[in-house]
């Protein structure tokens, strides 16, 4: 998570003419102008037909006996209801109902006893069966399990049992509330077919939820922006709704590549906004806001993907990537570039997923992806959807899954073209208030207890996977999802009442279960991986057994040790602090582990290899010069730094693009002078793309000191995929010597040795190991190749003896030099 960068507020546009809540439609014409290329006739298309969207209700009851709830929620009810009545309050915001004003609220009062009759279910509890995909059959959604075991994992919980009982009952109970009222997570998850733009036989229907406004209409170029062609109906839920009907030949009623938006009159006044559930957004030439784009193409532009989706690796080696900075000239790069120059490269290099980042639309560049206006659709800086299609489809054809950086945590602060204020209210999607806004992110907070925004983010969710085939998430934020305070300026030390408090926000954190219910149910080899900073207990635990249900955590304490260890000495490294930090994870809750992520290649921080070799890069990285002292123990760290990270912090291993061969330079985006309110000036850097790039070529040069290093991190892949030791039950550590400066540990069938003495070398050196036989080395970091100087044998031969060392059966001697990391596995004879 990027935490410096904030979006950029852009007001409201005034009232371009009177509006009137007029039902009249004016003379629809079509205009040609499109974003887009090419600018073909749009084909006649059918689709199945859809039956109008009844908007399911905002539910609420009367309170029963309360209890305190952690996470500010303290007056809803411990029981489940099990009655015919409607359960327990989604929201904690009392003024509104789901983010309807306070005169629609008796409409739902008065829709309870009706309300069976207009959901699918007919408000009965549906049990979802196994999904019939394309006549192949996927795995259902399972029922809530008794959410118990944690107990036996960890016996400690038992001390905030109420805690986590009440939590895994409000989760229960909205799966209960989901089942009931809409058909299931399977059918719940599926408001893109519903909401934005859909196509039938006869026209195009257009939904959109706005509770707040007044009056809407759809404009755009079809229509030549007249707010009086289209204006929309409004049901009592506040979904507004328009029909455009075929045109008189059968074409369309909005060309593919039209520039569409939603006029609405609301508290606020006359705004014009891009739908919510957009698909494709495009900023023009010349202008600030984004215009959203009615994105459909002919057929025969349309990407059909070729290749299966890999199945999920044992172990996950994730290349972290940014499509528009993965150029090694200074523009921003296309999907089709990243897919034909960097895919290859990656698989090269020996990872098994690539992890995107930016990939939701954010009018904000700077702001890594992080700042998101439009969460249905892919940049368009990069490409058109359907070139990010055959991006995913090509890196499955080389066997690479695809995650996708995913922001559900916060959104813009954009009212144009965000989310922010959509309908002229503060709390549609977000919390009203203080709470709806993050101080340090400058940015809006979802209200996950509301009925709508559940919609909107598990469909969304759902989106990526099903259309685009991404093969899972990293979320982004997670720990300002399950704590109100957001994770600052707040220092987690382990302490369970941290986790389980008034601190936690409870709705975050049902629907982070919920969202992993729907993932792993309809797609059971997708990946979820959380970024959390606090270490909350249960995260990696199924949600069956009363846990969030990821299926790894991004380790980020180990990068914030490695950084607080490059401000001291060398004499002041101390081996058993880097065991603890990298061995510091909970049982049976998987860990994604890294030195360094995008976070440290920001401007504002360093590099691991700018923390060691600073300015000496620029001038004594080529091989035809004469190294210097600290470019020798800059690349030798470097190496065995990435290789005790990954061989002993976790069951994944994550590296940005770049950091592999140890990229000279920080990234900085192309931003102008920044006036701030209290007359300070921050310089920017005259728009330049210069350092928004990466310099593959420098890795790839057999001239440059940075190909040892990337061929190091190649080996590393390489080891781990030939022996699987990351993820291997059996690890031991067998010494970490504060004199000696040793690390030396077991995993799977290797013996990993670190010296990390900075003159000391030993000869002789005695191992402890657990399986007798002959060892041979499988890596050194002091290979020529990698850029050492070569001071290992790999012809020697290691016989194990059974003399016992280290609390070890057997041991066998070695040459350990100096700043050196050597891997020892097993002879096959």
């Amino acid at each position: 998570m990027v935490y410096t960068l904030s979006g950029i507020r852009l007001p409201t546009f005034p009232p371009v003419c009177s509006l009137s809540p007029s039902s009249i439609n004016g003379d629809r014409r079509s205009v040609n102008f499109s974003f887009l290329l090419k600018r073909d006739p749009f084909p006649r298309k059918i689709f199945a037909g859809k039956s109008p969207y009844d908007s399911k209700p905002i539910l609420t009851v009367a309170e029963t006996e309360k209890i305190l709830v952690p996470g500010g929620n303290s007056d809803v009810s411990s029981s489940s209801t099990d009655s015919g009545e409607t359960p327990e309050a989604i929201s904690e915001d009392s003024q509104e109902v789901a983010g309807l004003p306070m005169e629609e609220e008796h409409k739902i009062d008065n829709a309870q006893n009706t309300v069976s009759s207009k959901l699918p279910s007919g408000g009965k509890v549906v049990a979802e069966q196994d999904v019939d995909d394309g006549g192949a059959k996927r795995k259902g959604i399972p029922p809530p399990g008794t959410g118990q075991r944690i107990y036996e994992i960890d016996p400690l919980l038992k001390n905030h049992r109420e805690h986590l009982d009440y939590r895994y009952g409000q989760y229960k109970k909205m799966r209960e509330l989901i089942d009931k009222y809409e058909g299931g997570l399977d059918s719940f998850s599926r408001g893109y077919e519903k909401f934005g733009f859909t196509r039938s036989a006869t026209g195009i229907t257009y939904r959109e939820w706005a509770p707040g406004a007044k009056w809407a209409a759809l404009i755009g170029d079809f229509n030549n922006w007249n707010p009086n062609a289209d204006v929309m109906t409004r049901n009592e839920f506040g979904v507004w709704e328009v029909f455009l009907p075929n045109n008189a030949d059968g074409s369309p009623p909005i060309p593919h590549g039209s520039r569409v938006k939603i006029r609405m009159d609301t508290s606020s006044g006359v705004k014009d906004s891009i739908p919510a559930w957009i698909k494709f957004s495009v900023q023009a030439p010349g202008e600030i806001p984004y215009n959203g784009i009615y994105y459909d193409p002919p057929e025969e532009e349309k990407h059909v993907f070729q290749h299966p989706q890999p199945k999920r690796p044992r172990s996950l080696r994730i290349y972290e990537s940014h499509v528009g900075m993965s150029s090694t000239e200074p523009v921003i790069n296309t999907y089709a570039n990243f897919r034909d120059e960097v895919l290859p490269r990656i698989k090269k290099l020996g990872y098994n997923a690539v992890q995107i980042m930016a990939i939701q639309e954010h009018s904000y560049y700077a702001s890594f992806g992080y700042h998101v206006t439009n969460f249905f659709a892919p940049s368009s800086r990069c490409g058109t959807p359907d070139d990010l299609k055959s991006l995913i489809d090509r890196a499955h054809e080389l066997g690479l899954l695809v995650l996708m950086d995913i922001v559900h945590s916060h959104a813009s602060n954009n009212v144009l073209d965000g989310l922010n204020m959509f309908d002229g209210t503060d709390g549609q999607y977000f919390h009203s208030g203080s709470r709806g806004y993050h101080w340090m992110w400058d940015s809006r907070l979802f209200n996950y207890g509301h009925w709508e925004v559940l919609r909107f983010l598990l469909s969304n969710a759902r989106w990526w996977l099903e259309e685009y085939k991404f093969d899972g998430f990293r979320f982004d934020g997670v720990t300002s999802m399950m704590y109100t305070h957001h994770g600052l300026q707040v220092a987690f030390t382990g302490n369970y009442n941290e986790y389980f408090g008034y601190a936690t926000d409870v709705d975050a954190i049902v629907y982070l279960m919920l969202v992993n219910d729907l993932i792993h149910g309809l797609f059971p080899e997708a990946v979820t991986i959380g970024e959390d900073v606090s270490g909350m207990p249960t995260f990696c635990i199924p949600i069956q057994d009363g846990g969030v249900g990821f299926d790894y955590r991004l380790h980020m304490a180990i990068a914030d040790k490695w950084i607080e260890i490059f401000k001291r000495r060398d004499e002041d490294w101390e081996m058993g602090d880097i065991v603890h930090t990298l061995t510091n994870r909970r049982w049976l809750e998987k860990c994604v582990v890294y030195a360094e992520s995008h976070d440290q290649a920001l401007v504002g921080d360093k590099t691991i290899a700018f923390w060691l070799m600073d300015k000496d890069m620029y001038d004594f990285m080529a091989l035809d010069k004469p190294s210097t002292p600290v470019i020798d123990r800059g690349i030798a760290l470097h190496k065995m730094i990435r290789l005790v990270t990954m061989g002993l912090g976790g069951e994944g291993y994550l590296n940005f693009m770049g950091n592999e061969f140890g990229h000279p330079e920080w990234i900085d985006f192309p931003r102008g002078d920044q006036h701030l309110p209290n007359g300070k000036l921050i310089l920017g850097n005259n728009y330049s793309f210069d350092k928004c790039r990466r310099r593959f070529d420098l890795g790839d040069a057999n001239y440059l000191r940075y190909r040892g290093m990337q061929e190091f991190d190649r080996a590393m892949q390489h080891l781990e995929e030939a022996y699987g030791f990351m993820t291997s039950e059996h690890q031991y550590i067998s010494r970490k010597d504060e004199g000696d400066r040793m690390i030396i540990f077991e995993r799977g069938d290797l013996v990993f040795v670190f010296n990390f003495h900075w003159t000391k070398s030993y000869s002789d050196y005695r191992v402890g190991c657990l399986k007798p036989g002959k060892y041979k080395v499988v890596l050194d970091s002091d290979d020529k190749l990698f850029g050492g100087f070569g001071r290992i044998d790999h012809t020697a031969e290691y016989f194990s003896s059974e003399y016992q060392h280290d609390n070890r059966p057997r041991s066998f001697r070695v040459y350990a030099p100096s700043r050196t990391a050597v891997v020892y596995a097993l002879a096959e004879d």
